[in-house]
């Protein structure tokens, strides 16, 4: 029996695991999967000597993640790369703004379409520089945080706050339109929106943009050197240094709740490991909820609130094994890590519609990884290991050019990986004849292959307002504990949501944590109380 035991070895849990070990835990991690890792995991999956990441790739938020640097897994083999440039994002008319590490560089290339919008940038990225650390870490902080935004509303005034609380509702669109008068700027906020599931009309999507690209300027989008499964080796090092352990091949079936309680967990081998004090849950929502604890433990009003819980877009990535870089025709998309490919702001518009809609988009914008640019290990030299992903419906009513079925078996599987290879032909000429072999993953392999990457979705739950902060995964369990008393949700399904930056699994470690730190405190005085009322009737 271990003091906790924690379900799924993907960031968060790991996060969650190595927290719970530095306060004198005992712990044990489970993973249903013969590695641990989740959806960060890298191997040759194409070619030998080609490095592919399997789902994430590059983690700008574990680089401004406190929480992951105080791990200070450097020591454990972490090593970061970053490419020449963070992103790029070149159109058919031959703009091709880019977020550099250095600000003058972003700014130059937002001139080059509309002298003034370089200006336009650094007014964007000062606000980012007055409270971007505040925000940091009132974002990996338990909701609702408190001391981070008392430090910006001082930063910021009474006046300037008032304009924040305005800046953070606004759509991307809108935002552009007030802060650029050329598109660049435009493209660039928008298509780090696009990330999520957010539209360019979509509520917050204008700070969700803002937020990326400040995190590209300030930290770059780095990459672990060697694969993406570096991370995942050093976080698993440092657990075991701590006493810790993972035991792979372990699908967890069923929590076991005793008295309101949770006490262990069983697996589908029938294997029993208990938890004196905790079990964290690394996996979705629904599935936690739903699946492992059971609706006879649970309110009604839980399983109802439960079960409309939305899962963000399905997705569709490719890995290519290349035999040399891709070829765009704006240079500067040669020296970035990712590249954005979409028309315009109103084609990513359009493309928002479709997906709405349960279209599958006639036009896929695509986020491109050019893995060897960054980390020179990834290939052989003089050629390039890349990936793209496209954002599908979850549950997919047609295709918006008529050829899909949404079926996702071979022949769709074929046509979208086409129809997203053509997009970056039209802006690399001569890219499809540098393949040497692909690798693609469409919504039902990539939940196949990670059965919390439900329908292809990647951030643990759509990032719009309605399910997010006070909202996530519902309104009625915005925190990390659940009804079950020492059970804790640990996944991107909790506050803060998606993305590859531990809070999740740190915040639902901190709620442990302290509610043995209450037990402690609690039990003494209750018993006290109980001491002197059994004296008083002696009297």
């Amino acid at each position: 029996m271990s003091d906790a035991v924690v379900i799924g070895a993907g960031p968060n849990g790991l996060v969650a695991a190595n927290l719970l070990a530095d306060a004198g835990w005992e712990v044990l991690v489970l993973e249903a999967a013969d590695v641990p890792g989740g959806a960060v995991k890298s191997s040759e999956l194409i070619e030998p000597g080609f490095t592919s990441d399997h789902f994430s790739a590059f983690y700008p938020l574990a680089a401004a993640s406190p929480i992951i640097k105080g791990f200070e897994l450097e020591r454990f083999g972490l090593k970061w790369k970053t490419a020449p440039l963070v992103l790029a994002h070149p159109d058919l008319s031959g703009r091709c703004p880019v977020i550099s590490t250095d600000i003058e560089t972003t700014a130059a290339s937002l001139d080059e379409d509309s002298p003034g919008d370089g200006d336009a940038w650094r007014r964007l990225y000062s606000l980012w520089e007055d409270i971007g650390a505040d925000f940091i870490k009132a974002l990996f902080t338990p909701f609702p945080p408190i001391a981070a935004p008392l430090r910006i509303a001082a930063t910021l005034g009474p006046r300037e706050l008032a304009r924040f609380a305005r800046f953070i509702t606004l759509p991307v669109r809108r935002l552009a339109d007030e802060t650029f008068t050329g598109p660049s700027g435009g493209m660039l906020l928008a298509g780090n929106a696009l990330h999520s599931d957010l539209a360019p009309e979509s509520v917050m999507s204008g700070f969700y943009g803002w937020f990326l690209c400040c995190l590209g300027q300030q930290f770059g989008f780095p990459v672990p050197e060697r694969g993406a499964g570096s991370l995942i080796d050093a976080l698993v090092a440092r657990l075991e240094s701590k006493g810790g352990s993972v035991e792979c091949g372990q699908a967890v079936s069923r929590i076991v709740v005793e008295g309101g309680r949770a006490v262990g967990v069983t697996t589908r081998t029938g294997d029993s490991f208990g938890a004196r004090r905790a079990v964290l849950a690394d996996v979705g929502a629904p599935q936690l909820y739903l699946d492992l604890i059971g609706e006879e433990h649970l309110p009604s009003r839980v399983i109802d609130d439960i079960k409309k819980f939305q899962y963000d877009n399905g997705t569709v990535k490719i890995d290519w094994a290349l035999s040399g870089p891709i070829p765009w025709t704006a240079p500067p998309a040669r020296r970035a890590g990712t590249v954005h490919v979409a028309e315009s702001m109103d084609a990513l518009t359009e493309l928002a519609a479709q997906l709405h809609m349960g279209q599958i988009p006639a036009k896929p914008f695509l986020v491109v990884g050019q893995m060897t640019v960054a980390d020179e290990t990834r290939s052989p030299a003089g050629t390039e290991s890349a990936w793209a992903y496209a954002h599908v419906p979850q549950n997919a009513k047609g295709d918006a050019l008529g050829e899909i079925s949404g079926k996702w078996d071979e022949r769709d599987t074929e046509i979208f990986t086409d129809r997203m290879e053509a997009e970056i032909e039209k802006l690399a000429p001569g890219f499809q004849e540098l393949i040497i072999g692909r690798y693609v993953m469409n919504p039902l392999t990539l939940e196949e292959k990670n059965a919390n990457l439900v329908g292809g979705a990647v951030n643990g739950g759509t990032a719009q307002l309605h399910q997010s902060l006070i909202f996530r995964p519902t309104s009625g369990l915005a925190r990390p504990g659940t009804p079950i008393k020492d059970l804790y949700l640990a996944s991107a399904s909790a506050h803060p949501g998606g993305g590859v930056h531990g809070a999740p699994g740190a915040n639902a470690a901190k709620a442990a944590l302290w509610r043995e730190k209450r037990k402690k405190l609690i039990l003494p005085v209750a018993g006290a109380a109980v001491a002197a009322g059994l004296l008083r009737r002696g009297r």
